[in-house]
Protein backbone atom coordinates (compact mmCIF):
# COMPACT_ATOMS: atom_id res chain seq x y z
CA UNK A 1 0.00 0.00 0.00
CA UNK A 2 2.76 2.23 0.74
CA UNK A 3 3.91 2.27 -3.17
CA UNK A 4 0.24 2.84 -4.16
CA UNK A 5 0.41 5.99 -2.15
CA UNK A 6 3.55 7.38 -3.07
CA UNK A 7 2.65 6.64 -6.83
CA UNK A 8 -1.11 8.10 -6.45
CA UNK A 9 0.66 11.31 -4.45
CA UNK A 10 3.37 12.04 -7.23
CA UNK A 11 1.14 12.04 -9.83
CA UNK A 12 -1.24 14.31 -8.04
CA UNK A 13 1.63 16.75 -7.14
CA UNK A 14 2.86 16.95 -11.04
CA UNK A 15 -0.05 18.74 -11.91
CA UNK A 16 0.86 21.69 -9.29
CA UNK A 17 3.17 22.61 -11.95
CA UNK A 18 1.37 23.83 -14.74
CA UNK A 19 2.98 26.55 -16.30
CA UNK A 20 3.02 29.95 -14.79
CA UNK A 21 1.57 32.23 -17.63
CA UNK A 22 2.31 35.38 -17.18
CA UNK A 23 0.88 38.70 -19.43
CA UNK A 24 2.63 38.66 -22.34
CA UNK A 25 2.75 42.36 -24.40
CA UNK A 26 4.41 44.21 -27.04
CA UNK A 27 6.79 46.46 -24.40
CA UNK A 28 7.92 48.78 -27.67
CA UNK A 29 4.57 50.19 -27.69
CA UNK A 30 3.73 49.98 -23.98
CA UNK A 31 3.22 54.12 -23.08
CA UNK A 32 3.02 55.62 -19.58
CA UNK A 33 -0.46 56.34 -20.31
CA UNK A 34 -1.41 53.11 -20.51
CA UNK A 35 -2.05 52.33 -16.88
CA UNK A 36 -4.41 49.01 -17.32
CA UNK A 37 -3.67 45.78 -18.87
CA UNK A 38 -5.99 43.70 -19.30
CA UNK A 39 -5.25 39.43 -20.93
CA UNK A 40 -7.36 36.71 -21.86
CA UNK A 41 -5.44 33.54 -23.02
CA UNK A 42 -6.43 29.76 -23.73
CA UNK A 43 -4.12 26.60 -24.09
CA UNK A 44 -2.47 22.85 -23.54
CA UNK A 45 -1.05 22.39 -19.65
CA UNK A 46 -2.01 19.45 -18.77
CA UNK A 47 -5.33 19.56 -20.45
CA UNK A 48 -6.70 22.84 -22.28
CA UNK A 49 -6.59 25.38 -20.08
CA UNK A 50 -8.14 28.89 -19.72
CA UNK A 51 -6.84 32.16 -17.91
CA UNK A 52 -7.06 35.85 -17.36
CA UNK A 53 -5.33 38.85 -15.77
CA UNK A 54 -5.34 42.61 -14.94
CA UNK A 55 -2.12 44.74 -14.64
CA UNK A 56 -1.65 48.23 -13.39
CA UNK A 57 1.64 50.02 -14.61
CA UNK A 58 2.72 52.00 -11.47
CA UNK A 59 5.12 55.46 -12.11
CA UNK A 60 8.50 54.07 -12.22
CA UNK A 61 11.63 55.22 -14.17
CA UNK A 62 11.28 52.07 -15.97
CA UNK A 63 8.24 50.08 -17.69
CA UNK A 64 6.72 48.18 -13.79
CA UNK A 65 3.47 46.43 -13.89
CA UNK A 66 1.55 44.71 -10.80
CA UNK A 67 -0.40 42.20 -11.83
CA UNK A 68 -2.94 39.30 -10.59
CA UNK A 69 -3.95 36.31 -12.44
CA UNK A 70 -6.77 32.99 -12.66
CA UNK A 71 -6.44 30.08 -14.56
CA UNK A 72 -7.88 26.63 -14.67
CA UNK A 73 -8.07 24.06 -16.46
CA UNK A 74 -11.86 23.10 -18.27
CA UNK A 75 -14.35 20.98 -16.64
CA UNK A 76 -17.68 20.68 -14.93
CA UNK A 77 -16.20 21.93 -11.44
CA UNK A 78 -14.21 24.90 -11.53
CA UNK A 79 -13.62 25.39 -8.12
CA UNK A 80 -11.64 22.08 -7.86
CA UNK A 81 -8.68 23.09 -9.81
CA UNK A 82 -7.45 26.88 -10.58
CA UNK A 83 -4.13 28.52 -10.28
CA UNK A 84 -4.05 32.62 -8.94
CA UNK A 85 -0.57 34.78 -8.73
CA UNK A 86 -0.06 38.00 -7.61
CA UNK A 87 3.52 39.87 -8.82
CA UNK A 88 4.95 42.42 -11.07
CA UNK A 89 7.11 42.29 -13.93
CA UNK A 90 9.38 44.85 -15.14
CA UNK A 91 11.48 46.02 -18.18
CA UNK A 92 14.71 46.08 -16.55
CA UNK A 93 17.07 47.02 -20.25
CA UNK A 94 17.08 48.18 -23.63
CA UNK A 95 19.07 48.25 -26.24
CA UNK A 96 17.31 49.30 -29.93
CA UNK A 97 14.53 47.44 -30.31
CA UNK A 98 15.99 43.99 -28.12
CA UNK A 99 14.02 44.49 -24.43
CA UNK A 100 15.24 42.44 -21.34
CA UNK A 101 12.01 41.73 -18.91
CA UNK A 102 11.82 39.61 -15.38
CA UNK A 103 8.88 38.78 -13.83
CA UNK A 104 8.27 37.36 -10.22
CA UNK A 105 5.03 36.40 -8.25
CA UNK A 106 3.59 34.59 -5.33
CA UNK A 107 1.09 31.49 -6.50
CA UNK A 108 -1.78 29.93 -4.73
CA UNK A 109 -3.45 26.65 -6.59
CA UNK A 110 -5.93 24.25 -5.62
CA UNK A 111 -6.10 20.72 -7.31
CA UNK A 112 -8.71 18.03 -5.79
CA UNK A 113 -9.64 14.32 -7.19
CA UNK A 114 -11.27 11.40 -5.65
CA UNK A 115 -7.92 10.92 -3.84
CA UNK A 116 -6.88 13.75 -2.51
CA UNK A 117 -6.97 17.72 -1.98
CA UNK A 118 -4.30 19.72 -2.61
CA UNK A 119 -3.50 23.24 -1.65
CA UNK A 120 -0.33 24.68 -2.68
CA UNK A 121 1.96 28.08 -2.09
CA UNK A 122 4.69 28.71 -4.16
CA UNK A 123 6.35 30.85 -6.65
CA UNK A 124 7.47 31.53 -10.07
CA UNK A 125 10.60 33.65 -11.66
CA UNK A 126 11.05 33.86 -15.26
CA UNK A 127 13.41 36.16 -17.76
CA UNK A 128 12.38 37.58 -21.54
CA UNK A 129 15.09 38.68 -23.82
CA UNK A 130 13.44 39.27 -27.67
CA UNK A 131 12.51 41.51 -30.33
CA UNK A 132 9.88 44.27 -30.21
CA UNK A 133 8.73 46.18 -33.13
CA UNK A 134 5.91 48.65 -33.87
CA UNK A 135 3.54 45.60 -35.12
CA UNK A 136 5.09 42.69 -34.07
CA UNK A 137 7.55 40.94 -31.39
CA UNK A 138 9.15 37.85 -30.74
CA UNK A 139 11.57 36.50 -27.76
CA UNK A 140 12.77 33.20 -25.84
CA UNK A 141 11.87 32.75 -22.11
CA UNK A 142 12.95 31.12 -19.30
CA UNK A 143 11.64 30.46 -15.95
CA UNK A 144 10.99 28.73 -12.53
CA UNK A 145 8.21 27.31 -10.50
CA UNK A 146 8.51 26.44 -7.08
CA UNK A 147 6.48 24.25 -4.96
CA UNK A 148 6.95 25.80 -1.58
CA UNK A 149 4.60 24.14 0.51
CA UNK A 150 1.30 21.86 0.26
CA UNK A 151 -1.46 21.05 2.12
CA UNK A 152 -2.93 17.43 1.26
CA UNK A 153 -6.51 16.36 2.76
CA UNK A 154 -7.36 13.00 1.64
CA UNK A 155 -10.81 11.70 1.18
CA UNK A 156 -13.03 9.13 3.34
CA UNK A 157 -12.10 6.29 0.61
CA UNK A 158 -8.05 6.79 0.31
CA UNK A 159 -8.05 6.28 3.84
CA UNK A 160 -9.76 3.34 3.71
CA UNK A 161 -7.28 2.20 1.06
CA UNK A 162 -4.10 3.30 3.06
CA UNK A 163 -5.34 3.90 6.89
CA UNK A 164 -2.09 5.26 8.81
CA UNK A 165 -2.48 8.34 5.99
CA UNK A 166 -1.62 11.74 7.58
CA UNK A 167 -3.63 15.13 6.49
CA UNK A 168 -2.09 18.63 6.73
CA UNK A 169 0.85 20.94 5.57
CA UNK A 170 4.16 18.96 3.96
CA UNK A 171 7.37 20.99 4.14
CA UNK A 172 10.19 21.19 2.43
CA UNK A 173 9.21 22.25 -0.91
CA UNK A 174 7.74 19.41 -3.05
CA UNK A 175 9.25 20.15 -6.33
CA UNK A 176 9.55 22.52 -9.17
CA UNK A 177 9.60 23.03 -12.79
CA UNK A 178 12.01 24.73 -15.20
CA UNK A 179 10.22 25.84 -18.34
CA UNK A 180 11.83 27.00 -21.54
CA UNK A 181 10.26 28.82 -24.43
CA UNK A 182 9.92 30.82 -27.45
CA UNK A 183 6.73 33.28 -28.05
CA UNK A 184 6.05 35.88 -30.71
CA UNK A 185 2.53 38.59 -31.05
CA UNK A 186 1.17 41.16 -34.08
CA UNK A 187 0.64 44.23 -32.49
CA UNK A 188 -2.76 46.44 -33.38
CA UNK A 189 -2.96 49.92 -31.83
CA UNK A 190 -3.89 49.36 -28.63
CA UNK A 191 -3.16 45.03 -28.46
CA UNK A 192 -1.64 42.28 -29.19
CA UNK A 193 -2.56 38.81 -30.11
CA UNK A 194 0.04 36.44 -28.91
CA UNK A 195 1.33 32.75 -29.14
CA UNK A 196 3.65 31.02 -27.01
CA UNK A 197 5.42 27.47 -26.74
CA UNK A 198 8.29 25.28 -25.47
CA UNK A 199 9.15 22.66 -23.16
CA UNK A 200 8.86 22.02 -19.46
CA UNK A 201 11.51 19.90 -17.21
CA UNK A 202 11.69 19.19 -13.67
CA UNK A 203 14.05 20.79 -11.82
CA UNK A 204 16.61 17.45 -11.83
CA UNK A 205 16.15 18.08 -15.85
CA UNK A 206 14.22 14.94 -16.00
CA UNK A 207 11.10 14.83 -18.35
CA UNK A 208 7.68 15.94 -16.54
CA UNK A 209 3.92 14.42 -17.50
CA UNK A 210 3.52 16.56 -20.05
CA UNK A 211 6.93 17.84 -21.90
CA UNK A 212 5.57 20.59 -23.53
CA UNK A 213 3.25 23.54 -23.13
CA UNK A 214 1.48 26.16 -25.59
CA UNK A 215 -0.90 29.32 -24.98
CA UNK A 216 -2.63 31.77 -27.60
CA UNK A 217 -3.98 34.98 -25.76
CA UNK A 218 -5.02 38.31 -26.40
CA UNK A 219 -3.66 42.17 -24.46
CA UNK A 220 -5.38 44.57 -24.48
CA UNK A 221 -4.03 48.24 -22.99
CA UNK A 222 -5.97 50.95 -21.13
CA UNK A 223 -5.68 54.27 -20.11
Amino acid sequence: MKYVRIAVVSILVCFLYQQSFSQTLNFNNLKKEDKQIVTANAGLDYGLVYGAGYGYQVKSKKPLILSVQLSGPSGENLTDDFKTKIGAQMRFYKIRNFHFTAKAHGIYRKNENDFVALQNFGAEVSATIGCYKQKWFTAVEVGFDKAIVTHFKHSEDYKQIYPGVQDGWYEPATGGNFNFGVLGGYSFKRSDIFLEGGLVTTQNFSKSQLPFYGRLGYTIRLK
